[in-house]
């Protein structure tokens, strides 16, 4: 008997010491768990509903026509002013000849409204000094009357040409009067008809250069449409480039983990593309105002008798650091984890000022009409003559000759 409880005391005292030993660990994790919440997620906000997003350009043609060329294909990264699709050009070329002879035509009939003012004010001279000459008739005559040097018959034919001869300048001075209002402030170069013929070309040629689609930013493209032989016109989409150095993410947090979210917020990021090793560092940019169910097509209708409330959910942008993006680029749709460091709350939940630059912009198209003042230059200056193409030289800084 007492054998028996001498055993049984070294397993009460083992057993004891086991619920000591369990006892001890329960309380270091909670107080581990405690301390990583005070210390670690009290200041963090995370979610995993977050997805990659970026710009997507849809390229559609500036003008109608028939592909005849498709110099890239979908996973293919093509280059900021690149010539991705090419239009059949003939249509254009054609327009251009005409828009040309047109220009060439106007000049020639500008030309000569100048030639003919210049005409019409010498026939004003002319026509002053008849009359001049049959008023020194009549009076001369006059003067012979009295003595009976002078028939009556003659008076009366210096009379008749006096009259015809002011009539004559009035005609005259009318029709130089008439001229002058064609071509008054301008000269041949800068006559309306000749600017209007002048822009007529330079669409023409605008036209013919937009043959050519060129690619407005650099990246991947994502998707293509378009197929050989097929008429596009300027609604028409042919191809979708993402830029993939300018890629954000959209963070989906609930709303009961807005409260403390400010814009210009840290923020740690991973994407199940490359996993925990690589890591992202961004911040908060803004928020939505309105959640995703609030914005849809057909908003969610909460006045029912069957109700059920649903946490909501907020989008959130954040922004990438592009040098990272560089490094390891992300793609559209990729799935990603978010942590937000929220500690500081000094910022604003919303703000007037944009926290990123918005503004895109390309200068891709700037020089499309480059060359088309050159053959205008040639046009008029060919088509002048004279102290009027010696003017137009001297206005462009080229030669007369």
């Amino acid at each position: 008997m007492t054998e028996q409880k001498s055993a049984e005391a070294p397993a009460k005292g083992g057993n004891l010491l086991r619920r000591g030993i369990l006892a001890l660990a329960v309380v270091v994790v909670a107080a581990l768990a405690v301390g990583y919440y005070v210390l670690f997620m009290r200041n963090h906000v995370t979610t995993d509903d977050a997805y990659v997003n970026g710009n997507l350009v849809r390229l559609t043609p500036q003008i109608s026509g028939t592909v005849i060329a498709i110099n890239t294909d979908e996973t293919q990264y093509v280059r900021r002013g690149q010539v991705l699709i090419e239009l059949d050009p003939r249509d254009a070329r054609i327009a251009v000849a005409q828009s040309k002879a047109s220009l060439a035509e106007t000049v020639r009939e500008v030309a000569q409204l100048f030639a003919e003012e210049r005409r019409d004010a010498a026939l004003v001279d002319a026509e002053q000094t008849q009359l001049s000459q049959s008023d020194e008739d009549l009076t001369r005559d006059n003067s012979l009357k009295s003595v009976h040097g002078v028939s009556l018959e003659t008076l009366e034919h210096d009379g008749n040409a006096v009259r015809s001869a002011r009539a004559a300048l009035q005609q005259a001075q009318a029709s130089l009067a008439s001229t002058q209002a064609e071509i008054a402030g301008t000269t041949p170069a800068t006559h309306p008809r000749v600017l209007q013929a002048e822009a007529n070309l330079r669409a023409a040629w605008l036209e013919l250069t937009r043959t050519r689609v060129l690619a407005p930013v650099s990246g991947y493209v994502v998707r293509r449409s378009v197929e050989l032989g097929e008429q596009v016109a300027p609604s028409t989409e042919m191809l979708a480039l993402v830029p993939v150095t300018s890629m954000w993410v959209d963070a989906n947090f609930k709303e009961n983990q807005l409260g403390s979210l400010r814009i210009g917020q840290p923020v740690h990021v991973t994407v199940d593309m490359y996993g925990s090793h690589v890591d992202y560092h961004g911040k908060v940019l803004g928020l939505t105002a309105g959640t995703g169910s609030a914005l849809a097509v057909l908003p969610t209708e909460n006045a029912t008798g069957n109700w059920i409330k649903i946490v909501q959910r907020l989008p959130v942008r954040i922004g990438l650091e592009p040098q990272e993006l560089i490094r390891h680029p992300l793609f559209l749709g990729l799935s990603a984890n978010i942590d937000v460091d929220v500690s500081d709350l000094g910022g604003s939940a919303l703000s007037q000022m944009p926290a990123w630059p918005a503004t895109q912009s390309t200068d891709v198209y700037a020089d499309q009409d480059a060359g088309a003042q050159q053959i205008i230059n040639t046009i008029v200056s060919a088509n002048l003559t004279g102290s009027d193409k010696a003017l137009y030289a001297r206005s462009t800084g080229g030669s007369s000759r």
